[in-house]
């Protein structure tokens, strides 16, 4: 059921690759909720995904731009007001990647080239992208901008790696450029720490789905899908949120202020009457 919450707003939606992305998720549900948007992701992405059919569904141009690229980020920046006729309302940053994870090295043997990439593509592309926005006046008064997060900023979770530390500086690139833009322009930056979700990114996390089992198990209600995270996004978006800025918003089903559930329990106890 759509409410028209974006009726006549304009965007730019980062990270769609194909029908697993929560990005191709966001871009469907702001569609159905009366918004235009510019489509993007990097030239290889375009190759190896299938946006162009998220485009045609939408109705979207897409702009092929390196979000680690100052020139390609202030080209999309500038392409996107020509495409859409004005400054845009709304952002979704959804880009994350971690050479160190899918070569398999451990956080205690980094390759450390490898470990700047992933803070550039997972961290600093925000930044360029909020400078940049910034600089161009590229973005609405009362505008909003969001990037997906994961509470491994604030906790240490087996396999994500150097992913946990590129996340923590995500967020803190969305605290301080959140009060820089909330002071000048009224606009709005935040981060949804999501639940574990099965992306083509994150599926490349060693033992995903025992987590996702387990914080299935922890959460009262449950994971939250990708389904899920997009209509939160839209809320974000929307101008019913015009005040809420600076904060890393859990969407969670409640894991991140668990310490142990009954279900949880349940099956561990089982699992030691199977060693007995």
């Amino acid at each position: 059921m759509a409410y028209g919450l974006l009726k006549g707003k304009r965007g730019i939606i980062f990270g769609a690759l194909n029908d697993m992305s929560i990005a191709w998720k966001v871009a469907l549900k702001a569609h159905e909720e009366g918004a235009r948007f510019t489509l993007t992701n990097t030239p290889v992405a375009l190759r190896l995904g299938t946006l162009k059919e998220l485009a045609e569904k939408t109705g979207s141009e897409v702009l092929p731009a390196d979000a680690t690229n100052v020139q390609d980020v202030e080209d999309l920046l500038l392409k996107s007001m020509e495409v859409l006729g004005g400054k845009v309302d709304f952002i979704l940053h959804s880009i994350g990647m971690s050479p160190n994870v899918r070569k398999g090295l451990p956080y205690d043997r980094l390759n450390y080239d490898f470990f700047l990439k992933t803070l550039d593509i997972s961290a600093l592309s925000f930044h360029k992208l909020l400078m940049l926005a910034r600089k161009h006046d590229a973005i609405e008064d009362w505008g909003s901008v969001v990037a997906l997060s994961y509470v491994a900023a604030q906790r240490t979770l087996f396999g994500y790696n150097d992913m946990g530390d590129a996340k923590a500086l995500l967020e803190s690139i969305a605290r301080s450029f959140g009060y820089i833009y909330g002071r000048d322009k009224k606009i709005r930056v935040n981060t949804i720490s999501q639940s574990p979700t099965i992306t083509t990114a994150g599926s490349g996390v060693k033992g995903i789905d025992t987590l996702i089992d387990f914080t299935e198990r922890m959460s009262p209600l449950g994971n939250a899908t990708a389904d899920d995270c997009a209509n939160y996004c839209i809320t974000l978006f929307s101008d019913l949120t015009r005040k809420v800025t600076m904060q890393n918003l859990f969407h969670d089903g409640g894991f991140s202020s668990m310490g142990m559930s009954m279900r949880a329990i349940d099956q561990y106890s089982k699992s030691f009457d199977e060693c007995d």
